[in-house]
């Protein structure tokens, strides 16, 4: 009951009986007896001897004490009885006593504070984050009038063309139309396109709209798989008609399944010599829907295109700079969808150089001319001798011409790269060849009209 009491109790299992070191729940020295009370909670049904007996207390008083605490009921039974009944009544109520100071020392149920919840970084300011309040948004009456009505308007661009027929579309938009066929074969893995032909081409019209410039069109029709519109195909030119017949196949070489994926588009476009061509109309199928296996032919009526001018075609080069030979080389390597600048044979293209130093220019250069073709390969390369510390002040243009015989070269397209690029491609280009000295650095370009080049580059405003 003393200091080695309260080590034993350290030492030993708090179940475990000090007088044979056993169990408790084994042990015969600490069974109890039937007249206890049954105590429910943490600890066993049998009751450990340690808790029955009265620790640093007076016998004596605790029996005087207990008996005076007794309920009446238990104070007015015989001496005897009472004798028998209070040596259990008192290491009951011992019992009780222990069990309500150990109660008083047990923890309670945690009580949870609500703060508002702190974020902060080691060595920073702590900022208190309070939750936010939701709140209705304010919605000013003139919300919905900042939309655009056009925008949502039913008009001819946002009809939905799936849900018109042939006719209907002929009737609305009077563009002609146009018959072609597809089928892919599966022993070569390529799909075919047949173009036949097309009739009741409109005529062409003017920019402004007022008279017509000729009676009759010059069409010719472009082919694609979209979402690729770089490796398209074209038709021949035919010549002053609205029901040109054209009788030609082609043939793209794409593994089955990527054709089922792709849409097939046809472009009808007026050829004109002495301006930039015009589309008429186009068509457009997704091969989905379509068995093109089987195969078939269609006769479709053209719809308006957004794009209402060709492009004018693509121009691979490629740079590179020596520094120490003070030496800018150039390649043309190839081009390809030039704008056909003649009627009956295509175009005769070649490329010509020019070395502009700031606003002077100083050399210039030109390829061989292809003859026939829009799709020329040339494999040419130049040198201009430019030295390092005048190379920040210098431009190439590049200018893809037409061969005519009888008159002068028919313009096609033109892009400038260097101090005065005509774009954001032609700009990364020379960018990335500054930065790779040595290293031949390739790109492709899409050419320009040469009215975009003036308005942006000082340089096309020099060249010739």
């Amino acid at each position: 009951q003393g200091l080695l009491a309260r080590i034993s109790d350290l030492l030993l299992c708090r179940w475990t009986c000090r007088n044979c070191c056993q169990k408790c729940f084994d042990c015969s020295c600490c069974q109890t007896n039937e007249d206890e009370v049954e105590i429910l909670g943490p600890f066993p049904a049998q009751t450990p001897a340690w808790l029955i007996s009265s620790q640093n207390e007076d016998k004596d008083g605790d029996s005087d004490n207990t008996i005076s605490e007794l309920p009446p009921t238990l104070q007015d039974v015989s001496p005897d009885r009472r004798r028998s009944s209070s040596d259990t009544s008192r290491s009951t109520y011992s019992l009780t006593r222990r069990i309500s100071s150990l109660e008083s020392r047990r923890p309670s149920s945690p009580l949870v504070d609500i703060k508002p919840i702190e974020f902060g970084i080691i060595g920073a300011k702590k900022e208190i984050v309070q939750p936010t309040i939701l709140r209705k948004t304010y919605t000013p009456d003139d919300y919905f009038r900042k939309f655009e009505p056009r925008l949502y308007s039913l008009d001819s661009n946002s009809d939905d063309m799936d849900s018109l027929t042939d006719e209907e579309i002929l009737s609305k938009y009077q563009l002609g139309m146009l018959h072609f066929s597809t089928q892919y074969d599966l022993l070569h893995n390529y799909l075919i396109v047949r173009v036949i032909e097309a009739k009741d081409l409109p005529p062409p019209i003017s920019y402004d709209g007022s008279r017509q410039d000729m009676a009759h069109s010059n069409p010719y029709v472009k082919i694609c798989l979209l979402p690729d519109q770089k490796n398209s195909k074209q038709t021949g030119v035919k010549r002053k008609t609205q029901n040109p017949v054209f009788e030609e196949r082609y043939t793209f070489e794409i593994p089955f399944l990527e054709a089922q994926r792709r849409t097939l588009l046809l472009t009808v476009v007026d050829f004109d010599k002495f301006s930039r061509h015009c589309v008429i109309g186009k068509v457009s199928m997704p091969l989905s829907d379509v068995d093109l296996v089987k195969g078939g032919h269609w006769w479709k009526a053209l719809v308006p295109s957004s794009q209402n001018e060709v492009e004018l075609g693509e121009l691979l080069l490629s740079l590179n700079y020596l520094p120490s030979a003070g030496r800018l080389n150039v390649d043309i390597i190839r081009a390809k969808q030039l704008l056909q600048t003649d009627m009956s044979q295509g175009s005769d293209p070649f490329v010509k150089i020019q070395l502009v130093h700031g606003l002077k220019l100083t050399k210039t250069k030109k390829t061989s001319c292809m003859r026939g073709t829009i799709d020329p390969f040339y494999n040419e390369s130049f040198s201009f001798k430019v030295p390092q510390e005048e190379l920040e002040n210098a431009s190439l243009v590049f200018t893809v011409y037409g061969h005519n015989v009888k008159s002068s070269n028919d313009f096609i397209g033109r892009i400038v790269i260097g101090q005065y690029s005509t774009g954001a491609p032609e700009s990364n280009h020379w960018r990335r060849m500054l930065n790779t000295h040595r290293t031949a650095v390739e790109q492709w370009h899409s050419l320009r009209s040469r009215q975009d080049c003036d308005r942006v580059s000082p340089a096309s405003l020099e060249a010739t």
